[in-house]
């Protein structure tokens, strides 16, 4: 037995909010020839960025977040913002309005679905290597960031230790470290 798509048959949207809107699609089973309801979040798509320093720390930010009522240690990130189609380009945005920072060598090292069952947006990660401090970090009126500089040695024991608890940042964190593992050795 396989598994197959199936069929879309109808969809409304339901709501429109500032960072997503939902819908509800109507669908046919290819098992059982029967109609089911799913309710989809449209996100835009994202960009986490790994940027790493002249000196080999990783550029990260503390932030207070809403759903989980707790204040993360991340990587810098964000929506990509209507227009934009480079991920890579919507990083290095993205890092220099959050923390300041510039770099080198800016590429995409993996995308992944943050939640396939329920949203359709995409996760971007990208890499930024011999970052600089070259200004002050522009916030939106809902941010609140603190810049800290973390020893790449010391990012497997934060994530265990639930001191960086953002699924997607343990998934870049996860992504980069595959890149290292995968590179030729000197």
């Amino acid at each position: 037995m396989s598994v197959h798509p199936w069929k879309k048959i109808g969809s409304k949207k339901l709501g429109e909010y500032r960072v997503y809107d939902v819908r509800s699609d109507t669908k046919v089973s290819p098992r059982t020839g029967e109609q089911h309801d799913f309710f989809i979040i449209e996100a835009v798509n994202w960009v986490n960025v790994i940027p790493i320093t002249t000196d080999g720390k990783i550029v990260m930010v503390e932030q207070y977040r809403h759903g989980s009522d707790t204040i993360e240690l991340e990587i810098p990130g964000g929506m990509m913002d209507p227009g934009e189609v480079d991920p890579v380009a919507t990083g290095v945005r993205e890092l220099r309005e959050e923390t300041g920072y510039v770099g080198k060598n800016a590429r995409l090292i993996g995308q992944i679905f943050p939640n396939p069952a329920i949203m359709n947006n995409v996760c971007y990660t990208v890499l930024v290597e011999e970052c600089v401090c070259v200004e002050k970090i522009k916030l939106d009126e809902t941010e609140d960031i603190h810049v800290t500089l973390v020893d790449p040695l010391e990012i497997p024991r934060l994530i265990q230790a639930g001191r960086i608890g953002h699924s997607l940042v343990v998934v870049a964190f996860y992504l980069w470290e595959h890149l290292k593992s995968a590179a030729p050795n000197d």
